[in-house]
């Protein structure tokens, strides 16, 4: 990924943030069938190995996992926030009219080796954890015990189990850094207005990164 250097996210904390608030990721594998691209929620556990490990699961029906090698390189896309800017919203852009459109967002690319997990104790884990991760805001959280056994037994023989063993990330952060500061204020002063508080948010906090 094209990252400049004022656009480089340095701060492992800063890619878990995005990894966490946005766990349905992009994992792209290569096999002899070319190109492929499927859309995973993934477990984050940075606490694993050095930089940490993915988990997740897909459909048994979906080639994917077959057609990747045990240990194969992948990489995983973790999209955060992002939004059109308009140079409208640029006090410059009314004084010198040498102003574009452009998008901000927020990314991280995780780099990894793959290992398929056909096991009935492996995806009981993840999906529990996947579970209590996203039923944690509900009045009352869904579990799996709420299921009937034979139910829940169908259903975990319909899928497989993925990891992921990172051992690169790359993060980019393009939030007008580049900008006059008094830009940079006029853009996220529109975002506001229009109700997009986190990216706003965190346009503001990189200026002070």
């Amino acid at each position: 990924m094209y990252i400049p250097s004022h656009f480089a996210i340095n701060d492992l904390h800063v890619m878990h943030r995005i990894m966490s608030d946005h766990p349905l990721g992009v994992l792209v594998t290569s096999s002899v069938n070319g190109l492929d691209a499927n859309h995973i929620p993934f477990e984050f556990d940075p606490s694993v190995g050095k930089l940490g490990v993915l988990t997740g699961h897909v459909a048994r029906a979906n080639p994917v996992w077959q057609q990747c090698q045990q240990g194969a390189d992948v990489m995983v896309v973790f999209r955060g926030d992002e939004t059109y800017i308009s140079p409208n919203w640029y006090p410059s852009k009314h004084e010198t009219h040498r102003q574009v459109p452009t998008w901000n967002y927020e990314v991280v690319h995780v780099f990894g080796r793959l290992t398929i997990r056909d096991d009935e104790k492996f995806m009981r884990r993840v999906v529990s954890r996947l579970t209590r991760t996203h039923e944690a805001q509900e009045p009352k959280p869904w579990k799996m015990g709420d299921s009937a056994p034979e139910y829940i037994d169908g259903m975990l023989k319909a899928i497989v189990g993925i990891e992921i063993t990172i051992e690169r990330l790359e993060g980019k952060s393009k939030l007008s850094q580049n900008r006059e500061t008094r830009d940079l204020h006029g853009a996220v002063e529109k975002l506001r207005q229009q109700g997009k508080t986190s990216i706003a948010d965190a346009m503001e906090q990189s200026v002070t990164r």
